[in-house]
């Protein structure tokens, strides 16, 4: 991300939606259940407790009947690299492009000022793309990739 380039107007939610950060606490379930929509695989209760308590931080997007519509959790050395992990939103919200849109604003803006300077690696869905790259992140800089390892339990 080039800091002095003029960053774009931050997005804004329907009427009705919440973005919630320090306060939101998620359960197991309602994880699971985003998590599902959004074509993923579910986890065990014990595991979202654990990758909770090992994130800085996670933000949330609450629809107008209270729901859990959408979702992304960071983590971090505190020094050199962030991650983002979980970035998620309902897809079938009519509001999921602007879910997203904000869920990555706020993550990356989060990041900026608390941790600037550390390279940003997340994994992400295909919806995503256009709001990371409208929002100053570079998709695999220089032909770069993250790589990841996925565990069979």
């Amino acid at each position: 991300m080039i800091p002095f380039r003029r960053q774009p107007q931050a997005p804004r939610l329907r009427e009705g939606y919440h973005l919630l950060a320090d306060g939101l606490q998620p359960n197991a379930e309602t994880l699971n259940q985003l998590l599902l929509a959004a074509g993923d695989k579910p986890r065990q209760p014990e595991r979202w407790q654990r990758v909770l308590e090992l994130s800085i931080w996670h933000q949330g997007v609450v629809g107008p009947k209270g729901q859990l519509v959408g979702f992304v959790r960071a983590t971090s050395d505190l020094a050199l690299n962030a991650n983002l992990w979980d970035l998620c939103a309902d897809p079938t919200d009519p509001a999921e492009g602007e879910i997203l849109a904000v869920l990555v604003h706020g993550a990356l803006d989060r990041l900026r000022r608390e941790l600037a300077g550390c390279s940003i690696s997340l994994s992400a869905p295909p919806q995503a793309l256009a709001a990371l790259e409208h929002y100053g992140f570079a998709i695999d800089p220089g032909g770069i990739r993250a790589m990841g390892l996925k565990l069979n339990s």
